[in-house]
């Protein structure tokens, strides 16, 4: 019983895990799958180049509660069920692996940037900061969300180290950290031919959804039915 819990809690966040909130936000905005375009990656940077800030924004929150939540509910509740720091690292661990291959959508996954933010923060909300102030410093200096995100994740692990000490969470960070930047060796061929794109860069084919209503060419709302494109001739 003592083995079985930890590990149907890990069941439990990767299913967590397995939300793609980009995907998910994108169709219940009328956008194209975020799989369709640009990086191809259904993740928050992606979305962004979508044009549209508040569907990123959204996608980032969600993707990063689904991996914080699972870990903390495990920190507020797991004590009374024999849960400790490794079953808390292992349902964090799970939500990850859950982003990077989603049961839910084909086992197409992002690269879980967002949702290892949130993993580190339920497991040592100091290191979140760290780790975050790392990745905005990066990324504001080399306008690179993908190298912000790789320099972050190769930290991560050093400082929890360095600082605090060896145990589960530094093992699930490691993890995480060689997963983050396995998921980005495209990102870094980008980033080395020099054609990586940079935060807020629009891709082409990120167009509305399918089935979405077009706009008239010559006004601001849809195309009524019947209209004709004949308008009279001007008075001389």
């Amino acid at each position: 019983m003592e083995t079985l819990l930890p590990l149907l809690a890990a069941v439990i966040g990767y299913l967590i895990g397995s939300l793609s909130f980009a995907v998910i936000v994108s169709r219940a905005m009328g956008l194209s799958d975020p799989r369709s375009y640009g990086s191809g990656n259904p993740g928050a940077t992606n979305v962004l180049r979508s044009g549209n800030k508040v569907a990123a924004v959204l996608t980032l929150v969600f993707d990063a509660l689904k991996g914080y939540l699972p870990v903390l509910a495990v920190n507020l509740w797991g004590a009374r069920y024999g849960l400790g720091e490794g079953a808390a690292a292992l349902v964090g661990l799970g939500a990850f692996l859950g982003h990077l291959w989603p049961v839910f959508f084909k086992f197409e996954g992002g690269k879980g940037v967002a949702t290892a933010a949130g993993v580190i923060f339920g497991l040592n909300p100091l290191l979140g900061v760290a780790t975050l102030a790392t990745w905005g410093a990066v990324a504001w200096v080399s306008r690179y969300s993908s190298l912000a995100a790789i320099v972050a994740a190769a930290l991560a692990p050093m400082y929890q180290l360095l600082i605090w000490e060896a145990g589960a969470t530094a093992l699930a960070l490691i993890i995480m950290g060689l997963l983050l930047v396995w998921r980005h060796q495209a990102n870094i061929q980008k980033l080395m031919a020099g054609t990586e794109s940079k935060l807020g860069q629009k891709a082409a084919g990120a167009a509305p959804a399918p089935g979405t209503s077009k706009k008239h060419p010559h006004g601001t709302g849809p195309k009524p039915a019947g209209h004709s494109h004949h308008h009279p001739a001007r008075k001389k």
